[in-house]
Parts: structure tokens; C-alpha cells; sequence
């Protein structure tokens, strides 16, 4: 009796988008942008009572995650996957790369280094600049990311697709018109004055 060769399953994000191949160059934040390949970026919350386990979920369900905030989208799942995936879609038409790959570079130029925290000494409140750890900056780029989406969309007739899109796209250029980097050099720029 024969057997038959099985050939490895070519899984893809949303069917169309390969994750292999895809280089994170921030040493810092390396390990926590997971690239696991998935059909569909949903893992039902099975990371959320481990600590640190956020870092092992697709690196594009956790900007879904992030999508889902207040709003038209909170806790509306399906509709913010569908978001995502016509914006990975214009992405990937507007730039003719891989729409994956254009996100962790969108990651790394707009994930900040620092900013300010307060110490009271004394009874008097200093601010004070301190490095931020690796998880805290992905998370951080995520969520201006998706702020800077639904904000653009506000009043706009661009959907949220397309905001989405092009804010991924500028963060990806480090445009000044993006709202994550804005954000980013206002953080930085705080922290270096509580120096």
C-alpha cells in the first residue's frame, strides 16, 4: 500500500498575504510582533489570562484588537476583521508590497522610546523621563495607529478603510501627517525636556 506525500498547507493571512520572509529590524520590539501565520487573525481571547501572551498573538488581530475601542466597531469583531482586511487590501494596491510587511515597518517608525512619568520626593511631583519596555511600545504604536484611523474618519467622507490604510501608509514613510508619529515625537520630545 502507498502513501501519499502530504504537502505542507501554505497558510496565509486572509488567504493572499504570506507571512514568512517578513523582517522585524527594531532589535527592541523583535519579539513581540508576532508573524504566526493565520487564516483568519481570531484566537477567541485564549492569551488574555497569561501574562505576556499578548506578544504571541498575530501581530494583525492585535491592531483588529485595537480597532475594537468605542465606537461604531467596540466589541464588533467580525466588522473590524473585515476593516482590516480592505485595508491590507489598499494597502497592498497603493504600495505593490506586501501589506504585512509595510505594518512592521509602520510599527517600528512609530513605536517611542520614552516618555515621562511622575515621582513624588518630598511632597513635590517631578516628571521624569524613563525608557518604556518593548511590550509597551508595540502597544502604544497600535493603539495611535487605530486613534489616528477613527479620528481621520470623523466627518470624513473616506471610510475607515481607507483612513486606516493611509495612516499605516505614512507611519510606514514616517510622514508628519500621520498621527501615530505625531504622537511618537510629542512623547519623546516631553521626555528629553524631564531629562
Amino acid at each position: 500500500m502507498s502513501r501519499e506525500s502530504k504537502k505542507p498547507i501554505d497558510v496565509k493571512i486572509f488567504g493572499k498575504w504570506r507571512c514568512d520572509g517578513i523582517t522585524v529590524e527594531d532589535a527592541g520590539i523583535k519579539q513581540y510582533i508576532s508573524l504566526k501565520p493565520a487564516l483568519i487573525p481570531h484566537s477567541g481571547g485564549r492569551h488574555e489570562h497569561q501574562r505576556f501572551r499578548k506578544s504571541a498573538v498575530n501581530i494583525v488581530e492585535r491592531l483588529a484588537n485595537n480597532m475594537m475601542r468605542h465606537g461604531r466597531s467596540g466589541g464588533k469583531k467580525a466588522k473590524v476583521i473585515s476593516v482590516v482586511r480592505n485595508a491590507l487590501e489598499i494597502i497592498s494596491l497603493k504600495t505593490g508590497k506586501n501589506p504585512l510587511e509595510v505594518l512592521v515597518k509602520a510599527i517600528e517608525n512609530s513605536a517611542p522610546c520614552e516618555e515621562v512619568t511622575r515621582i513624588a520626593y518630598g511632597g513635590v511631583v517631578y516628571p521624569i523621563s524613563v525608557d518604556i519596555s518593548p511590550q509597551r511600545r508595540v502597544d502604544l504604536t497600535l493603539r495611535f495607529i487605530a486613534d489616528g484611523a477613527r479620528q481621520a474618519s470623523v466627518g470624513n467622507p473616506k471610510t475607515i478603510d481607507e483612513c486606516l490604510a493611509d495612516e499605516i501608509i505614512l507611519c510606514a514613510s514616517r510622514d508628519s501627517r500621520s498621527f501615530a508619529i505625531r504622537k511618537r515625537d510629542e512623547m519623546e520630545r516631553i521626555a528629553l525636556a524631564s531629562r
